[in-house]
């Protein structure tokens, strides 16, 4: 079950950080990002081309930025000082969905084993909300960008997001039963499969830019990478030698972003 508890806790003290800082003068920024979500995860063959486009999804967040190259109380632009003119601070909620299923050479049609068959019945979905923080890094100035001197800007970040996961497990294989360990893959342990869901922290880097519409606002680009800190966000975690590392996913998300001045 999703632990909405914790992440409205998680809003209260995004939204006082928020609150604290709009006392210092600097402007806000809102958005809307979606695009398409690549997960890597233990399902099918990890460096398998077909496997890893067709456990693919989709993203869709809502950001708000604090600009600190702008002074609501002087009602313009400000280059005081490197950080303020070419980083802003990125708060985010949002929502990823990748359905999955076992690609690769041990599903393939030459492939008539019982595992096969066990592989090519087990289905999954991973399903999981995301709220955190991340720094972005303008290495042009901001002001100018603002001030149309250049239509694109550039940005990298990094941050953390927390991490509330709900992924599905399913098979069709023998009674159908998820907890009959019979049903799957006879390599993997008992408890390989867990469709409970839970929370983890996960890093987050990406690299995008901004091109400018209007002097309120913005479209953006960006390519993003994140690691979760749990093996189960997709309902699967066989331990076996393959599993070389936990489950993460690329996201290639589009946004508008628009300036409340």
């Amino acid at each position: 079950m999703l632990n909405f508890k914790r992440l409205f806790a998680f809003f209260l003290i995004f939204f006082g950080l928020q609150f604290g800082h709009a006392q210092l003068g600097f402007a806000h920024e809102i958005g809307v990002v979606f695009g398409p979500v690549e997960f890597r995860s233990d399902f099918g063959s990890r460096n398998d081309t077909k496997n890893n486009f067709s456990n693919s999804g989709i993203g869709i967040g809502i950001v708000h930025y604090l600009n600190l190259s702008y002074r609501r109380s002087s009602n313009c632009c400000s280059t005081d000082g490197y950080f303020n003119d070419h980083f802003k601070l990125r708060t985010e909620f949002s929502w990823n969905r990748t359905k999955l299923q076992h690609y690769g050479e041990w599903v393939g049609s030459d492939s008539v084993t019982e595992n096969a068959n066990k592989l090519r019945a087990h289905t999954g979905e991973a399903n999981n909300y995301n709220i955190g923080m991340e720094w972005e890094y303008f290495p042009f100035s901001i002001s100018a960008f603002s001030a149309y001197d250049f239509s694109f800007a550039p940005f990298i970040s990094l941050g953390a997001h927390y991490t509330i996961f709900n992924p599905k497990a399913a098979t069709t294989y023998g009674d159908q039963n998820i907890f009959n360990a019979n049903n799957f893959y006879s390599e993997w342990d008992a408890g390989s499969i867990n469709a409970e869901g839970g929370t983890t922290w996960s890093v987050v880097a990406s690299i995008g830019t901004r091109f400018k519409l209007s002097t309120l606002s913005d479209l953006m680009v960006n390519f993003r990478w994140q690691y979760y800190g749990n093996d189960l966000i997709d309902g699967l975690d066989h331990q076996l030698d393959s599993n070389k590392s936990k489950d993460w996913l690329l996201w290639l998300n589009f946004g508008y972003i628009y300036y409340l001045n």
